[in-house]
């Protein structure tokens, strides 16, 4: 009798979540938090209180939530040993362990959008890889994929910089994505993305792979310390010839910025001006940063753990295979479907939890 109620979350309830959610780390927080508002100065700088704030909001009804579906199961656990002759109680406490589980699960897939930049706004990018047409095709059918989503999520997109490709598609492409956790979850998609079909642009109809690369990264906050010293970067100012929206202009306002110290270049061109061309090439580029940071705390850390981890963005992390079968498969949780034609709509939300659930297990 007692089987029904038998579940993943009860057996969570002795221990509070410890190996999920670690409380003593996030009531350190709070309280860290809670002293630096009462500093004199706290309020000087506006848009760093309120972000902090807006912080320790959230640390406090995280930590909330899961206070209460801890004493909700160990409630549930008292009530087992009453229960044994009471069928009506049994069969309550089995709906109360089934409502019990559902909002772990949620609450666990919280974690994995816990992140410092998580809820911030986001820029993604795709590069075609090698291969020429092919491969700039496959370019623009994920930007369809990845625009046909952010639709599906409610967010706003804004394309500030396309380059065409010669024949068909689009050799790369820079988006941003405004929307709550825009970031956290598309920073699931960064990496290589391969396709396998019958080439359209092959007289043969032979079969091709194609490559492109995605990176994602956060819209940082301009008190965010990443520093840029004016003496290491190259400015350039272009006709603007993309395909940034109907009133893109035939003039000097293209922006591109070389950074030397990384290496890395970034460019935008839209129906804006040319100082707000600069702004937002200047968003790259302290984002692309910011991620080359991370990247390097990553290899770091699994070094230090002893395990052999690729952090480059290069890392191939789903097929497409259209052809001889039906498959999009993620190379990193094993995840898969035969509806290829959904995922190329936009139906990528389940690859996306799959691999933040999948990051919870990592979390510290």
């Amino acid at each position: 009798m007692n089987q029904p109620i038998a579940s993943p979350l009860c057996s969570h309830a002795s221990t509070q979540f410890g190996g999920v959610f670690d409380f003593p780390a996030k009531e350190k927080q709070i309280t860290t938090l809670e002293k630096a508002s009462t500093a004199p100065d706290f309020w000087d700088d506006q848009k760093k209180a309120q972000r902090k704030m807006q912080e320790l909001s959230g640390l406090r009804e995280t930590v909330d939530r899961w206070n209460e579906l801890y004493q909700r199961a160990s409630d549930a656990l008292e009530l087992v040993e009453m229960a044994e002759d009471d069928p009506t109680m049994l069969t309550e406490l089995a709906a109360e362990a089934e409502a019990l589980d559902a909002e772990y699960e949620k609450h666990e897939f919280a974690l994995a959008l816990g992140g410092v930049h998580d809820r911030d706004a986001a820029i993604f990018s795709i590069h075609a890889g090698a291969g020429g047409t092919e491969a700039q095709d496959w370019a623009e059918m994920l930007l369809r994929m990845y625009l046909r989503w952010t639709e599906k999520q409610g967010f706003q997109t804004t394309i500030t910089d396309m380059t065409q490709g010669e024949e068909a598609g689009i050799k790369s492409v820079t988006v941003e994505v405004q929307g709550d956790y825009a970031y956290g979850y598309l920073k699931a998609e960064k990496g290589t993305h391969r396709l396998v079909r019958i080439s359209p642009y092959d007289s043969g109809a032979r079969r091709h792979t194609s490559f492109a690369k995605v990176e994602t990264m956060p819209v940082l906050d301009e008190d965010i310390d990443i520093e840029i010293n004016p003496k290491d970067i190259d400015i350039e100012v272009y006709l603007s010839g993309g395909a940034g929206g109907q009133s893109v202009q035939k003039n000097a306002t293209a922006v591109r910025i070389r950074h030397h110290p990384s290496g890395l270049i970034v460019t935008c061109q839209n129906e804006r001006s040319q100082v707000q061309n600069k702004e937002s090439a200047m968003k790259v580029l302290r984002g692309r940063l910011y991620e080359l940071e991370q990247e390097k705390l990553a290899a770091e850390k699994a070094k230090l753990k002893g395990t052999n981890v690729d952090a480059d963005f290069g890392t191939q992390i789903r097929n497409y295979v259209l052809h001889p079968y039906q498959l999009v498969k993620d190379v990193r949780t094993d995840m898969e479907t035969g509806n290829t034609a959904a995922v190329l709509d936009g139906d990528i939300q389940p690859f996306i939890e799959a691999w933040l659930k999948a990051q919870v297990g990592e979390l510290e």
